[in-house]
């Protein structure tokens, strides 16, 4: 095991890797921007370094930054949590070749399945169930690109290869938009990704968003420790996730996990992953693969009972899973709630003090959060502040712990989303499970014509 971890993050996600190193009796470095001098993880790791202003490309972003302070510290890995470097390659290749671990995938790993075409391609040889489209990047032949279209299907969407977190991609709903609609799409990816290569897939109407977790390490060994549903989502940003996902058949299910399992082991895969997909009657469709730790993990850990970042950390290290498929048990229900300060149904962000900080408790209630009262808030990065988890014997269950844990919640001096989630606690189509990931867009929207007329 590593003496000494470098944590390349900042937030809720540093804490938590913060707390998993402490468990494993390795010691902690914390780098940090200047605003963020005063967080909880920095006061409590072992050793802090601060590598530069507040903006994230200066220091979050920083390569050399985090290179060096690992250096001066003398550690021995570097954590990336998620966001930030956590899925750049070059930064994965930068670390080993100073001579670092780097707990994650290799750089290779990543560079596959960080390119959406490629990723495909990797996961259409491995039997994993994938949207119709185009086969690979679409040419610059307006013809050719034509063809393609009606072959698929209107509607179809346009991706950037090299896109993520809802950004990049197009809905195309006739053939006489289509040209304009990939030029736009390119030039756009270009700018914001440095790859123009796009592709085409059919668009689903109405999916569910479901995604699979696994773990694989060094040896070979690969597993899948069930899945989420993170259907609820604004603007592509997943809002509230949940394990197991409601209203899927398990065979199924299972059949999915084993194929997501036995690609890792055919690209060689390295640590934690998440394969995500969208799910329409009955079928699924592989979108992308993640390659790193989720926000959402810690539904999977209350139902399964395994700490993933620690599992992060033990790979890295070179140590073998210590579980077999048949080992892991799905037991009970777990919801989570993002809370982020904005503002609950307008969105905006709503940085500044946090004058008192109550966080709740009780049966099966778990918060992730480096908040605290007395904290400020930095207008520099993610508006997230933390996550509630709520756990249940059943689905039922987690649901009234959840809205019971809401109302315990107090964040005063800053806006939150909590009346967002108190809302879609109650809601009934969220209550009864398997909404797409357009319904919520679709209640806030109807939401605030409601709220015009008056």
């Amino acid at each position: 095991m590593f003496g000494k971890v470098l944590i390349a993050n900042r937030g809720e996600i540093a804490l938590r890797i913060l707390r998993a190193c402490r468990e494993l009796g390795v010691r902690t470095v914390a780098v940090h921007s200047e605003a963020d001098t005063e967080a909880k993880y920095v006061k409590l790791a072992d050793e802090s370094v601060c590598i530069g202003p507040a903006p994230s490309s200066q220091s979050y972003l920083n390569i050399p930054a985090i290179i060096s302070a690992a250096e001066v510290t003398d550690a021995e890995a570097i954590h990336p949590g998620y966001g930030f470097l956590s899925e750049n390659a070059d930064f994965g290749e930068r670390v080993e070749k100073s001579g670092f671990a780097f707990i994650g995938p290799r750089p290779e790993t990543i560079r596959l399945m960080g390119d959406k075409v490629s990723a495909k391609d990797a996961m259409k040889a491995a039997g994993v169930p994938c949207v119709p489209g185009s086969e690979g990047a679409l040419p610059d032949d307006p013809k050719e690109i034509v063809k393609i279209g009606r072959a698929v299907g209107y509607p179809v969407i346009i991706k950037a290869a090299g896109g993520g977190g809802g950004r990049g991609m197009r809905v195309v709903h006739t053939e006489a938009a289509l040209i304009n609609a990939v030029a736009m799409t390119r030039a756009e990816a270009g700018a914001a990704f440095n790859n123009p290569t796009v592709y085409m897939e059919k668009f689903l109407e109405n999916p569910r968003h479901v995604e699979i977790q696994v773990l694989s390490d060094a040896h070979r060994n690969s597993v899948y420790l069930g899945e989420r549903d993170c259907s609820m989502q604004r603007r592509h940003q997943k809002v509230i996730e949940e394990a197991p996902a409601p209203d899927i058949n398990r065979r199924v299910l299972a059949r999915l996990g084993d194929r997501c399992a036995e690609a890792c082991r055919k690209i060689s895969y390295r640590g934690a992953g998440t394969f995500e997909f969208l799910y329409e009657n009955g079928e699924f469709y592989f979108i992308e693969m993640n390659t790193r730790v989720q926000v959402e993990h810690p539904v999977t850990e209350l139902i399964t009972g395994i700490d993933i970042v620690q599992a992060q950390i033990r790979i890295a290290a070179g140590e073998k899973l210590w579980f077999k498929q048949r080992d892991i048990e799905i037991r009970g229900h777990a919801v989570e709630c993002r809370i982020n300060a904005e503002d609950p149904f307008k969105f905006t962000p709503s940085p500044g003090k946090i004058n008192n900080w109550h966080p709740p408790g009780g049966p099966g209630i778990r918060v992730d959060s480096h908040a605290y009262s007395g904290y400020t808030v930095p207008p520099h990065y993610d508006s997230m502040i933390g996550k509630v988890i709520a756990y249940g014997d059943t689905r039922e269950q987690a649901i009234r712990r959840m809205r019971i844990a809401l109302s315990e919640m107090m964040v005063d001096g800053i806006k939150t989303n909590i009346p967002l989630h108190q809302d879609l606690m109650l809601d009934q189509r969220f209550i009864k499970g398997g909404a797409s990931i357009h319904y919520l867009e679709e209640k806030l929207a109807a939401r605030s014509e409601a709220t015009k007329g008056k």
